[in-house]
């Protein structure tokens, strides 16, 4: 069993997806970003995980006020819920941008781990042009049977408080944070086969191992030998602890280093490719685009600002 092998993508990857998530919403440089956002902006800002319906941007800082009174009874907390369904089936291709019944706007940006969504940066509340008495009235119509228990005078303070903000002004930030989420989705693959805080010595003695091999053909048995274990038992041990199979884990490990080689501007793909271990271009194009989302020459020439970054689909729609 060669780890130079074709992959098709394993079904632990995908188990894992909430796992890379969470360790993105504690990352430090995610809690720096989401803190300097929300003080420069005065917006809101979560990263939720793909499937994860919560109340919209729950725990983030400058939420607004009107929606938080339209989360607390469980009809428009529902409204809310069912917005987000509306941004998962939008933002498979790229952001959405949509607006409430309120006229609240609210944009969602995807973060990638490969070609799969994993979760989402997301942001708003806020409205585009300002508040009017005949926009609340009709807000407030849609809400009729909805609003039992609001104060309608707390509600109305709430709505004219309101951040806005203008379109293009709106626009330059989700474009800000298109940004960051292609760089979240680079590091999504560097948790993926980030070593965990407790692991078995075989494990450990295994990671090493293929770190210092990397370049070189690696089999499974040879791996196993190197750990002390039989192929089989190191099989069930090594995904048990990392949720990888050994052939996914090698191919993550040497797309990272083609990525680090790939730092240096003198390199080409090809020679970071072979350095890295790959045994053919097309294989380690597959690979690669598998794992980290787009081919590898696009990858390098974004990386040395040789290409323009990826195109952002927004969709306005009207709830």
């Amino acid at each position: 069993m060669n780890a130079s092998h074709p992959l098709t993508r394993p079904a632990q990857e995908t188990d894992r997806q909430p796992e890379v998530v969470g360790r993105l919403q504690q990352s430090q440089i995610f809690r720096d970003y989401q803190q300097a956002f929300q003080t420069a902006t005065g917006m809101p800002l979560v990263l939720r995980a793909a499937g994860s319906f919560q109340p919209p941007l729950k725990g983030a800082k400058n939420v607004n006020a009107f929606c938080a009174l339209m989360a607390a009874t469980s009809k428009t907390c529902a409204m809310c819920l069912q917005m987000q369904q509306r941004f998962e089936n939008e933002a498979t291709d790229g952001n959405a941008t949509l607006q409430c019944f309120a006229g609240m706007t609210e944009s969602v940006v995807p973060v990638r781990l490969g070609e799969i969504v994993i979760g989402y940066l997301q942001t708003g509340q806020v409205l585009l042009r300002p508040p009017t008495e005949k926009a609340f009235r009709t807000a407030m119509a849609q809400l009729e049977h909805y609003t039992a228990g609001l104060d309608p005078k707390e509600l109305h303070a709430a709505y004219f408080q309101t951040r806005v903000v203008t379109k293009a002004h709106y626009e330059a930030i989700v474009r800000l944070l298109s940004s960051f989420a292609q760089h979240l989705s680079l590091i999504s693959n560097e948790i993926m086969i980030k070593q965990t805080a407790v692991e078995p010595p075989a494990v450990v003695k295994a990671r090493a191992f293929i770190s210092e091999n990397l370049g070189e053909p690696l089999c499974l048995d040879q791996v196993a030998q190197a750990a002390n274990m039989s192929a089989f038992y190191f099989c069930k041990v090594f995904k048990g602890a990392t949720g990888l199979t050994f052939t996914d884990y090698v191919a993550r490990a040497r797309v990272e280093r083609t990525k680090q080689l790939l730092l240096n501007p003198n390199t080409r793909v090809s020679e970071a490719a072979y350095e890295a271990g790959f045994q053919s271009l097309s294989q380690f194009n597959r690979v690669f685009r598998r794992i980290v989302g787009e081919a590898p020459s696009n990858y390098r020439d974004r990386l040395h600002g040789s290409a323009p970054a990826a195109s952002v689909r927004t969709f306005a729609r009207a709830a």
